[in-house]
């Protein structure tokens, strides 16, 4: 039997907005500080906050959504990827018993019970003060398998708010109060937007943020009383099977992906296991012009294109690039924002932007979210990527919305859950490029990782025999 530690905490609240990132990444930087080995991971399909911890921790955050992976996977991913011999911290999202369901399926809790791991609540005490005591008592009595070992308040507006809001937690529920965030009107925090938290990638200050927030917590929080509690989390029994490629397999391609202040959103799996299956992964900006002639397939992930629009409308031999390459047959993948750039133009705020054309449609940015949540949606047509009948599960969250696009548009996805492009149809086809608002996991969706590498493949043959042909 292997057991190891993996000392861990789930950083979780009583509601979104709570502060868990905050919290999260203040931690992170204080155990990092002090020379602790620390790892992040995020509950849920979220890229942002997943950023902002990978920038605290110095090293890539992994999303564990049971959703989209079940419980197996993530257990196993956490295992693979968590360090034994520092910390661990599991931001979740959410309310702490918010899933899918009044049940609480796939929610914080869930994750960890499945994680043997102990949880401290950030709680929000704005306007509150012996009221805190109930719905921490409340989450006590709801699950009293969970175990919560610490409270953390967050917007404590002064030393009498924090005495009555800690007394009355720690004497009705016997869960120790173990630090406070004070109102941080006009300091330094995590700036935020339509999607949510700003991604760092395009904040100059961001390591200043997170030093502001490591010294807010090293003055306010008991690190070591927090570290205690993650020192005993429950050891695991490790039987992880990690599946070793033959090299004499790999697949040697070249696969691009665009990486900048646009584009942003790629969980660190899908990249590694195309690495992992033999493809060489190659960054390119959607700005800054670079030859992508080479490529055996293009990935465009999500992002904020609608942040950059002037920017991405001027690099027009990009667009034209890119646009050039998908009539000869270069495979395209793109979610979200990648679909986005894939349009003939957006409009924003009354004003068209050019984009590059290779699909026939027309985008709109709106003010509220026009598909948010989870999404699943079964392939039921031919298209570069995925078997017929596959079954993907994701989710989605965009505030564009196609307003124009030709009837005879082909699409090879039905929506049984989410919104997807329009009339119940996502997974705009064109050649071998595939566009949909579906984001997709590495580890729940498998079939994507055989889809790129398998047409990467392809299209290299063909470009072999033309050049052969031509000689």
């Amino acid at each position: 039997m292997d057991l190891r530690n993996y000392p861990r905490i789930v950083i979780s609240g009583l509601s979104g907005d709570s502060g868990k990132t905050v919290a999260a990444c203040g931690l992170l930087s204080c155990f990092r500080d002090r020379g602790i080995n620390v790892t992040g991971f995020k509950k849920g399909p979220d890229y942002i906050d997943a950023a902002w911890l990978s920038l605290s921790s110095g090293k890539p955050a992994r999303n564990l959504d049971t959703y989209m992976m079940g419980f197996e996977k993530v257990k196993n991913s956490f295992l693979q990827n968590a360090c034994s011999d520092g910390i661990n911290i599991i931001e979740g999202n959410r309310g702490v018993f918010d899933g899918a369901d009044s049940k609480g399926t796939h929610s914080t809790s869930e994750l960890a019970k499945l994680l043997q791991a102990p949880v401290i609540i950030i709680q929000d005490v704005s306007k509150v003060t012996r009221t805190a005591a109930a719905s921490i008592l409340g989450c006590k009595s709801l699950a009293p398998e969970l175990k919560i070992e610490g409270v953390i308040l967050n917007q404590v507006a002064g030393k009498r708010h924090k005495k009555i809001v800690t007394e009355a937690i720690e004497e009705l529920t016997g869960i120790p109060v173990v630090g406070v965030i004070p109102k941080l009107q006009n300091r330094l925090v995590l700036p935020s937007r339509h999607l949510g938290l700003i991604t760092p990638g395009e904040l100059e200050l961001n390591t200043l943020i997170i030093d502001e927030l490591k010294n807010i917590f090293e003055a306010n929080v008991d690190i070591e009383k927090i570290l205690k509690i993650a020192l005993n989390a429950f050891p695991f029994d490790i039987k992880v099977n990690i599946k070793q490629q033959d090299e004499n397999e790999l697949a040697a391609v070249k696969i691009g992906y665009f990486k900048d202040r646009a584009f942003s959103f790629y969980y660190p799996e899908n990249l590694e296991m195309l690495q992992k299956e033999g493809a060489e992964i190659i960054p390119i900006s959607s700005t800054h012009y670079a030859s992508i002639d080479e490529l055996d397939a293009l990935y465009i992930g999500g992002g904020f294109p609608e942040m950059n629009l002037a920017d991405l409308a001027a690099g027009k031999k990009i667009t034209d690039g890119v646009k050039k390459l998908a009539e000869s047959g270069l495979p395209i993948y793109a979610e979200c924002g990648g679909l986005m750039y894939l349009a003939k133009e957006i409009l924003w705020k009354g004003k068209n932007y050019p984009m590059s054309g290779v699909l026939p449609i027309s985008i709109s940015m709106h003010d509220r979210p026009q598909g948010h949540g989870y999404s699943e949606m079964i392939v039921d047509n031919e298209n570069p990527f995925y078997d017929k009948g596959t079954v993907i599960k994701g989710h989605e969250f965009h505030y564009s919305k196609i307003d124009e696009y030709e009837p005879g548009l082909n699409s090879c996805l039905s929506v049984t859950r989410g919104t997807g492009c329009f009339n119940g149809r996502d997974g705009l086809t064109y050649k071998n490029v595939f566009a949909s608002y579906i984001h997709v996991h590495a580890l729940a969706t498998p079939e994507w990782v055989k889809g790129m590498i398998n047409s990467a493949r392809n299209y290299k043959q063909i470009k072999s025999s033309r050049l052969i042909g031509v000689n």
